[in-house]
């Protein structure tokens, strides 16, 4: 694993190598933090950047992690239909207890647990999108068919 890569970026690199990916995690030195900030900094279309959005279900308290293109708003209403109850916005703690990360670098995997995952159908368009990777300056490249295999996430419209 590169040594330069930061703890939370090198804990991303190592659930990539356990899934037995070669994808590679890169930190860049501008922000990645919002899908404009990272499509900027990349070089891709904002539509390629996969938003990592965690939910909480109203009822059940359980983290819901969202895998959106970045040109898309998650429609809550639908969430809460395909999730089985109505969903919330988490806020900072909820997503760093649940996720074992910062807001703008929660990647779609190395979760401490397990999250009920909905996969942004319209990702599967592009032969190659980005995530975050455990930092907001950290990225990798993936494609469509290692978007299945990292979250076991269920493909679905969320707009």
């Amino acid at each position: 694993m590169p040594e330069e890569l930061s703890e939370s970026a090198q804990k991303v690199q190592h659930a990539l190598a356990a899934l037995g990916l070669s994808l590679q995690v890169v930190e860049l030195p501008a922000s990645t933090r919002t899908a404009q900030e990272a499509a900027q900094a990349i070089g891709c279309g904002v539509a390629q950047i996969i938003k990592s959005l965690i939910f909480k279900g109203s009822q059940s308290g359980r983290a819901i992690l969202v895998l959106a293109s970045g040109s898309n708003r998650v429609n809550e209403a639908r969430l809460g239909e395909l999730a089985g109850e109505p969903v919330e916005k988490a806020d900072a703690d909820f997503v760093r207890q649940h996720t074992g990360f910062v807001i703008g670098g929660v990647p779609p995997l190395g979760h401490p647990e397990p999250l009920l995952t909905f996969v942004d159908e319209d990702l599967l368009a592009y032969p190659e999108t980005w995530a975050a990777a455990g930092t907001p300056r950290a990225v990798f490249r993936l494609g469509r068919e290692d978007l299945g295999r990292i979250t076991q996430g269920t493909i679905a419209r969320i707009t």
